[in-house]
């Protein structure tokens, strides 16, 4: 038995520590194990994947799972984000968990061959820490999924998180979140086949121009590719309580916002992070966060 584990997250979710957390405890059952980042600028919200192998004998492969059994994706922004490509390689019969408030069956509605599991882990992880942390919640989902043993995964749990220097006080509290979390779903049978079609690698385009400096202007690159759904908060400005003062304005570290024509200062979302500095600048506390997709 070889099992493949893809995750896929953005910078400052945990992936890596959640990929860790799992192959240790697959340790703690006794498997061979493999669990390893891949990103690249090290920046908040950015795309960044990780994986873990477990086997019940020697693992034969290294490097990227292009065919992975289950997918774990931590921010359903990356869904349709050709870049990441969170599905891509998923093996018939395998498994997706989402961390999505959408309904069961609006995700991966072209493949009927896996199974989707689509729980609201930021939700829960809200009400647990007044943060979306999810690397302890997402690391539970797919243990559970895969039938790791509950008391080999939350030890793993405590063990990893001690190791990145948590307080003991947030360590306890993630055991309870994973606990909850791995207590809601069900083991599954995987019983997993690769797909035929190869998956398709999209090229980052650069080319370079007749004064031989490159142009990283095309799809891909900065100059065009959004950033704005790396957010978990927008911000929100109260017109009503705004004095034009433009603080905000002279703060936001990725110039995305700007001075309309009626003087008012208008924010970017295809751009803007959600980092809420401008929030935490306002003097007036005229800016306020709302959770992406309307809840709270």
């Amino acid at each position: 038995m070889l099992l493949r584990v893809r995750f896929h997250g953005r910078g400052g979710q945990g992936a890596k520590t959640a990929s860790r957390i799992l192959g240790d405890a697959a340790f703690n059952d006794g498997y061979f194990i493999q669990d390893f980042p891949v990103y690249g600028a090290e920046r908040r919200g950015a795309p960044v994947t990780a994986f873990t192998r477990y086997s019940d004998g020697e693992i034969p492969e290294r490097g990227f799972i292009f065919s992975p059994d289950i997918v774990a994706v931590m921010d359903d922004s990356l869904i349709n984000d050709p870049l990441a490509n969170p599905f891509a390689g998923l093996r018939r019969g395998g498994c997706a968990v989402v961390n999505t408030t959408k309904a069961p069956g609006s995700v991966l509605q072209s493949r009927d061959d896996v199974t989707v599991l689509n729980v609201d882990l930021t939700g829960q992880a809200l009400r647990a820490f007044g943060k979306p942390i999810l690397s302890s919640g997402i690391a539970a989902a797919v243990a559970r999924v895969a039938g790791i043993k509950e008391a080999s995964f939350l030890a793993a749990v405590a063990e990893e998180l001690r190791e990145v220097g948590l307080s003991q006080e947030l360590v306890k509290k993630n055991v309870e979140f994973a606990k909850s979390v791995y207590g809601e779903l069900a083991p599954l049978k995987l019983s997993t086949t690769e797909l035929e079609a190869k998956e398709e690698l999209v090229p980052l385009a650069l080319v370079v121009s007749v004064e031989g400096t490159e142009d990283v202007t095309r799809t891909g690159n900065s100059a065009i590719r959004h950033t704005g759904n790396w957010r978990t908060y927008r911000p929100v400005i109260d017109y009503g309580k705004c004095t034009d003062c433009m603080i905000c304005y002279g703060h936001c570290p990725e110039s995305a916002m700007s001075v309309g024509g009626d003087g008012k200062v208008k924010i970017d979302y295809d751009n803007c992070k959600g980092c809420m500095i401008c929030l935490t600048e306002c003097p007036l506390s005229a800016i306020t966060q709302t959770r992406e997709g309307g809840l709270e």
